[in-house]
This record gives structure tokens, sequence and C-alpha cells, in this order.
């Protein structure tokens, strides 16, 4: 068995762009600024994914600087991330992922997230939501954090092809 760690942030946007979290949308929420939807849940979460099975990060694979991920939609980035650990000979066990924000309050849609995150990734995945009580960067609602721990197993019983 293996652990990946994996961490996200993003500044709120200056335009009008939807604030996606775990590939909930919060209307009436800032929207945050990044190249894809900027959903720092689920790239915490392929970051965990990847790391555990030692295939690099999420800038490797759909980096920031390629046009044809302007927009993408990170749920579906994550569907290809959970192939791609499974093609390495790993198998996702499970995920856990807390998001830092002072807004939204992530409990009242932390069950869709789940069930999105999860299916997405084929696997448990849980989501918590902590504030910073108004402290720092986040508190003073600069942006959103995501860290998140993943477990893979390997799928035959021998290193995969990441290590």
């Amino acid at each position: 068995m293996r652990i990946g760690q994996g961490y996200d942030a993003h500044r709120y946007a200056d335009d009008d762009r939807d604030l996606v979290l775990g590939g909930v949308q919060f209307p009436g929420e800032r929207g945050l600024h990044g190249h894809s939807d900027a959903d720092v849940v689920a790239h915490a979460v392929i970051d965990a994914l990847l790391g555990a099975a030692g295939l690099g990060d999420i800038g490797m694979h759909f980096p920031d600087t390629d046009p044809m991920f302007a927009g993408a939609d990170s749920i579906e980035l994550l569907r290809r991330t959970a192939m791609a650990v499974r093609a390495a000979g790993y198998r996702p066990v499970n995920v856990d992922c807390t998001v830092i924000a002072d807004r939204p309050r992530i409990s009242t849609r932390r069950e869709e997230m789940q069930r999105i995150l999860s299916e997405a990734a084929g696997v448990p995945v849980t989501v918590c939501g902590k504030t910073t009580e108004g402290i720092g960067a986040l508190g003073r609602g600069e942006g959103v954090v995501g860290l998140a721990v993943a477990l893979v197993d390997e799928i035959d019983g021998t290193e995969g092809n990441g290590s």
C-alpha cells in the first residue's frame, strides 16, 4: 500500500466565474481564479492519487500552459487520473480531503461533493470543511485551500510502473 498527499490553493477570481468545489457549484459565491474550473478539492484529490502511485502531479498531466485544459471540468480530470493510477498498477482505496475556507460552508453540500468525487475516483472520497476563524489570507477571504490524502494498493502485488 502507498499513501499520497495532495494540496491545492486558488485565489478568488476578479470575474464572475462560478465557485466549484468537489464538482459542486456554489451559486452566489465568488469563483476561484485558475486555468481550469479551479476546483481546489478535485485538484487536491488528483494530486494525492498521483503522488500515491508515483505518477508526479497534476501539472505534469494537465498543464495550465495547455489550451486544451482551459476551463476544464476537474471531475473529468479526476476520472482520467483514476484510470492512469490503475494503468500504473495501483488500485485506489480511499481519499480524504479537507477544504479550508471561511466561505462557503462545506457542510451544506458535503454529501453531494462526496458522491461526485467518489463516482469520479471509483472509491470512497470523504470531505470535511474547516474555517480559519478569520486568520490570515484565507480568513480575509483571499482564496480557498484543499488538502487530500489518498491510499492506493498494488493491483497484482508487485510494484507498479510509477516507482
